[in-house]
């Protein structure tokens, strides 16, 4: 990629620059905007260090690169969690520089050093999806401690020229070099919590020499400036009267980057895991084909569940038959919006959409209209190709969040955050649609879909499934800790793991299991055989977790039998009693013969009791959890979906009531061993 690197003279901007090369990328270009001559060197920016600007023409000379500068004019008017273009905000600014930079230097990325800054990065990746740039922030949520070595290490040369938090002194810091200060902000960090890289505002830099230079920068004069002369932590800058550059000694250069810290967290190690899933689907002879599901009645529809106390609703059953992959698109994504808007919900409120394809060709196709419908903060996503009908392209669900019924004096009413990370970094991979990687709703986590694609490149891993499957596990390791700090795999409520041949279902578990340290605590996994998944991948997770504490939740297993049926359910309820998952499995005995014709009424009394008593386990009001949804797996080939769905809707009826969830019906290739059907719910306040 031709790359224009945001820079403010600091070690991260270079760093990334860094990061880029290695990544082989070309920097072409740079830019910064400056503060007016009449504010001085320190702008009070959201978004911009000004200190040591001065140096700028130098660094460019330093690098033989050209600089694009331009002076700022607006102020931080829109400070939210997203934002919105609007005349006079200085991310306005950024906009125009960038946009005279792409005409004339036709770059199609830019360089961004972003460590932990969700307000920087929300508005450069906003600037840049104007301008059809791609952001490169290969810095981006790295652990700072490791950052902070690794730059000294390889040859990043920077002073700090700014300081304003305690233990800082600008007698003693101001001009001292990372290296000369790493024992001492290390020792900050474990005492009083600052940030080793400064990410609190702590300090700032001058980076005067590193790789990419061809010359270094001399500082010849500066002066301290006192700007808050606090007893506890002053704050204080270098004014850079004089600078000049000194050619280099030598020539040789230092590695850009020793290994790829995506590659450096993989797994090196093969998971062992049991055989016993592992044989061909082709050969399962296992067909249930159940005689007495109920007709199909010709008016009755039910395509949502009743509104909950937080204000959750489920849309179910989004299907488009007939026609192009564009005009199906159009029409699916048109009518959730009208059944939305029916409830009175709008397509801003949405959490997480499922998203099920005919053929997984159709991405692209199918994201560019998606993309019209979900314009800022879109929900979280789970896309997989499924064995739909044949007049069918697509079929969605959605889970909306409107808490306009909840009394707004009560904790009931959950504030929406998304996590929509559109730049390339070691971290996670970016968004390869218009989807969030996570909305945090209350204490709700809803994570999009994750394969195992690297990170810096975009591509899937190689290793097959067993890397796969624990690439992508840590994937969602680190979207949930980003979403919200600390909250990992054992606060994970729902899962579901899609693969694409039966012998990876072991591997899959496995995967999971070793993530845990109990393997009673772990949140029971779904496991579904499909077609094909986005990028070609082996494995994607799906997790529903909770901000609650893991420990204090609460378990419960019921098993339900008829032979040759058995029911296993098992339920999770979060120790904030905001949220519930539930997992029933209906499996067949392997010994009955293959085609055996068994009689619903069975089925349906064995499914019926088993979730009867799991509302029993719930909780009650003031904490009883509404039943938003009901996903069911099953394989393709089987009932008639129509009468299936007409048999279960029947069931969820008599649980139930007058509020039952919102049910959707998923035909896959095949299930693990002898299951026929597998129910998944997610309940909550």
């Amino acid at each position: 990629m031709r790359v224009v690197a945001l820079i403010s003279g600091g070690k991260d901007s270079c760093y990334n620059m860094m990061q880029c090369v290695s990544a082989g990328h070309q920097i072409v270009a740079l830019a910064n905007l400056k503060p007016p001559e009449s504010t001085g060197d320190e702008l009070d920016s959201y978004m911009y260090q000004t200190v040591g600007h001065q140096a700028l023409g130098l660094y460019a000379e330093a690098m033989g690169l050209p600089l694009y500068r331009a002076t700022l004019q607006g102020t931080s008017l829109d400070t939210g969690r997203a934002y919105a273009p609007q005349e006079g905000d200085e991310v306005e600014d950024l906009y125009r520089l960038l946009k005279l930079v792409k005409e004339k230097e036709a770059v199609d990325s830019v360089s961004v050093g972003a460590i932990l800054s969700d307000y920087q990065r929300v508005r450069v990746e906003n600037v840049c999806q104007r301008l059809g740039l791609q952001p490169l922030a290969f810095l981006w949520r790295r652990k700072q401690e490791e950052l902070l070595d690794e730059m000294i290490s390889l040859g990043l040369m920077a002073i700090l020229i700014k300081v304003a938090a305690f233990g800082l002194d600008p007698g003693k810091h101001l001009g001292k070099t990372l290296e000369e200060m790493r024992p001492h902000l290390k020792q900050l960090s474990d005492k009083y919590g600052v940030h080793v890289c400064g990410e609190g505002g702590e300090y700032e830099t001058l980076t005067l020499d590193c790789p990419l230079f061809k010359k270094r920068i001399i500082v010849d004069c500066a002066e301290v400036m006192m700007h808050s002369n606090d007893a506890f932590a002053p704050v204080a800058y270098l004014r850079l009267s004089k600078l000049h550059l000194q050619d280099k000694l030598t020539n040789l250069a230092l590695p850009l980057q020793r290994e790829c810290t995506c590659s450096a967290e993989f797994p090196r190690d093969p998971l062992s895991c049991a055989t016993e899933e592992c044989e061909d689907t082709e050969k399962r002879p296992l067909i249930w084909i159940p005689n007495s599901l109920p007709s199909v009645p010709v008016c009755e529809t039910w395509a949502s569940s009743d509104r909950s106390q937080s204000g959750f609703q489920w849309i179910s059953e989004i299907k488009t038959n007939g026609g192009n992959v564009l005009e199906a698109s159009h029409m699916g994504l048109s009518s959730l919006k009208d059944q939305a808007q029916e409830l009175g919900l709008q397509m801003s409120d949405a959490v997480l959409v499922h998203l099920y394809v005919k053929s997984m060709e159709d991405f692209a196709e199918i994201n560019t209209v998606y993309g019209t419908h979900f314009l800022s903060a879109p929900p979280a996503r789970v896309c997989v190709q499924c064995c739909l009908p044949d007049n069918a392209s697509l079929k969605m669900d959605a889970l909306f969040c409107r808490p306009s019924r909840a009394d707004p004096s009560s904790d009931c009413v959950p504030e929406k955050t998304a996590m929509h990370v559109q730049s390339i970094s070691h971290w996670a991979p970016a968004n390869i649609g218009p989807y969030s990687q996570a909305v945090r709703v209350g204490p709700g986590l809803f994570c999009a879909g994750q394969i195992a694609l690297k990170p810096c490149t975009m591509q899937l891993v190689s290793g097959g499934a067993t890397v796969e499957a624990q690439v992508s596990l840590l994937h969602v390791e680190r979207v949930l800790d980003a979403i919200n700090p600390g909250t990992t795999l054992a606060h994970v409520l729902l899962v579901q793991c899609y693969v694409t041949n039966r012998s990876y279902i072991p591997i899959a578990l496995a995967a999971w299991a070793g993530k845990n340290e109990h393997e009673a605590d772990l949140a029971p996994v779904t496991v579904a055989i499909v077609p094909m998944l986005p990028r070609g991948a082996s494995v994607e997770w799906h997790v529903i977790a909770a901000v609650s504490d893991p420990e204090e939740r609460r378990h419960f297993a019921i098993c339900q039998e008829n032979l040759p049926y058995q029911v296993m359910l098992h339920g999770v309820i979060s120790s904030c009693l905001s949220c519930a998952a539930l997992s029933l499995s209906l499996s067949l005995a392997p010994i009955r013969a293959a085609h055996e014709v068994r009689d619903w009424h069975e089925v349906s009394n064995l499914i019926e009791k088993a979730l009867r008593r799991a509302t029993d386990e719930l909780p009650m009001a003031p904490h009883q959890l509404a039943a938003l949804c009901c996903r069911v797996f099953y394989r393709g080939e089987e009932p008639d979906s129509q009468r299936l769905q007409e048999g279960l809707r029947t069931i969820l009826k008599d649980v139930w009531a007058e509020k039952p969830p919102a049910l959707v019906l998923v035909p896959v290739l095949d299930l693990p061993r002898n299951e026929i059907l597998h129910l998944t719910f997610w309940l909550s306040l």
